[in-house]
């Protein structure tokens, strides 16, 4: 028989049923395998084509820690935000190298994942960041079965930590008038007024510009978001294509907005040429980024200081989403406004405010035909 050739594949149904495709790269063969004939060709259509553009195929003695560097290089860096690269790096760095690294590719069991995560749990850490760690693995296997290097999704097979879910506590408006009342008068006034009332996420406020604000037709525009990356502060995409949206302004928001652009008229004049121009609405007094941490800090200090309970910064924005369904808000309008990748997921969030607000719609609907339904009330 003649030698086969680079880069050129064979297949053949195995005695137990399943197919297998045999590939040849720079001298040394490789076995894809399917349940179908079609599977299998396909995987070896798509082995063949991605050598042609340098991404090499696992042999046997791949273990996870050098799949997972060859995973993070050709399919993740160049497909997704650099913050998101920068999650799934960390949790390859800090958690599944350190637990499965040195395990063939090939050889990952269900029990190999299920161990990873009970050890993680038990280390302190809290189900949600083990249900992101899991996904990271997912994803990763995920793309080496595409890539005919394994022929399941062993974390697949693993069910997901429990997770406790938090509640979000509906917003009264004495209470938003509380935490307006204590962040009255300082630098950061007009960030935290504008949080509450458009719901803005923390980056996409600190990555807010000028060119993005029109206060005189009361429109804000959210086009990118502050991201810390590499320990450097930059401007990325938002969170998703839905988080790119225009939103009005209610009048409170552009006071506030009128007033900070003033007073950072006033820094800009006092830091002189060391000012940085970045056009950011939100900056430090030079004109560059701010901490997100930090500014969540300062915002519960002021909390502290008028008496008021623990928030969070995100919690302006759940404040913002409640407030608008008591008042009257459509659902869809407050998927809208916050930029929700889909309508579910404001339902799921905000679902458990809607028995109240019906509660109230039927006190109303008590009150608007009080004395006027025929038989109640005439006799």
């Amino acid at each position: 028989m003649a030698k086969r050739a680079n880069n050129e594949g064979s297949m053949r149904q195995r005695p137990d049923g399943l197919w297998e495709a045999r590939v040849t790269v720079n001298g040394k063969q490789r076995s894809l395998y399917g349940k179908t004939r079609a599977d299998v060709s396909r995987k070896m259509r798509e082995a063949l084509r991605d050598t042609e553009n340098g991404i090499p195929l696992a042999d046997e003695r791949m273990t996870v820690s050098q799949y997972l560097s060859q995973w993070l290089e050709t399919s993740v860096k160049p497909s997704v935000r650099p913050n998101t690269y920068e999650s799934y790096a960390m949790h390859v760095r800090l958690h599944l190298t350190p637990a499965l690294g040195r395990l063939r590719l090939s050889h990952v069991t269900p029990q190999h994942v299920q161990d990873m995560m009970n050890k993680t749990l038990a280390r302190g850490l809290s189900p949600n960041t083990v249900l992101h760690i899991r996904a990271t693995l997912r994803k990763a296997l995920g793309q080496a079965v595409k890539w005919g290097m394994i022929q399941r999704n062993v974390a697949t097979l693993v069910d997901p930590p429990k997770l406790t879910k938090h509640v979000v506590e509906p917003m009264s408006a004495e209470r938003a008038g509380e935490i307006l009342a204590a962040v009255r008068g300082h630098r950061l006034e007009g960030l935290f007024v504008v949080a509450l009332t458009t719901g803005l996420r923390q980056g996409e406020a600190l990555g807010l510009k000028w060119s993005d604000v029109d206060l005189d037709t009361r429109l804000l525009s959210v086009r990118q978001a502050m991201q810390r990356i590499n320990g450097a502060y930059q401007l990325s995409e938002p969170k998703s294509p839905r988080s790119r949206r225009t939103i009005s302004i209610p009048a409170v928001a552009v006071d506030a907005l009128r007033q900070h652009r003033a007073r950072q008229h006033r820094e800009r004049l006092a830091a002189g040429d060391t000012w940085h121009d970045m056009g950011l609405v939100f900056s430090t007094s030079l004109g560059t980024p701010m901490d997100g941490p930090n500014v969540t800090h300062i915002f519960q200090k002021l909390l502290k200081e008028a008496g008021l309970p623990h928030y969070r910064f995100h919690d302006l924005r759940h404040g913002c989403a409640t407030l608008l369904l008591t008042q009257g808000a459509p659902m869809r309008v407050v998927t809208e406004t916050l930029g929700h990748s889909q309508f579910s997921l404001t339902m799921d969030t905000y679902a458990h405010v809607v028995p109240a607000l019906q509660r109230e719609a039927a006190d109303r609907m008590d009150s608007a035909l009080a004395g006027r339904v025929p038989g109640q009330g005439n006799s």
